[in-house]
């Protein structure tokens, strides 16, 4: 798969505890934009935040959090991105999303022989 060198990033940032039908919401918003056939997409968990209610979520010992930060980010061509935006519109309840323009420097897929 080929990707622009100017691309687009969407940043979605929801809590873990954020649900669609049951499901945790960062699992269908990958396994959607795998569907959509975008180039990638990586799920990043914080261990402090907060965001729209001041609340502090944290990972520490004293403060367990059941609802700690998650980020998605989720980079492709300006055009693909834009086509996710209305399921993501769909899926988010809550939370906030960004986009940015990014430059790729590299993308390719190793294969097990060694390969690029």
């Amino acid at each position: 798969m080929e990707i622009p060198e100017e691309s687009t990033l969407l940043r979605i940032f929801i809590g873990e505890s954020d649900r669609f039908d049951h499901k945790p919401l960062y699992e269908v918003l990958v396994l959607k934009a795998r569907e959509m056939q975008m180039a990638g997409a990586t799920v990043l968990r914080g261990p402090l935040g907060f965001g729209a209610s001041s609340r502090i979520h944290t990972s520490k010992i004293l403060r367990l959090s059941m609802d700690l930060p998650i980020i998605i980010e989720i980079i492709d061509s300006r055009e693909k991105i834009n086509q996710f935006l209305p399921v993501l519109d769909e899926l988010l309840e809550g939370g906030l999303a960004t986009l940015e323009t990014v430059q790729v420097l590299h993308y390719r897929h190793k294969d097990p022989g060694g390969k690029s």
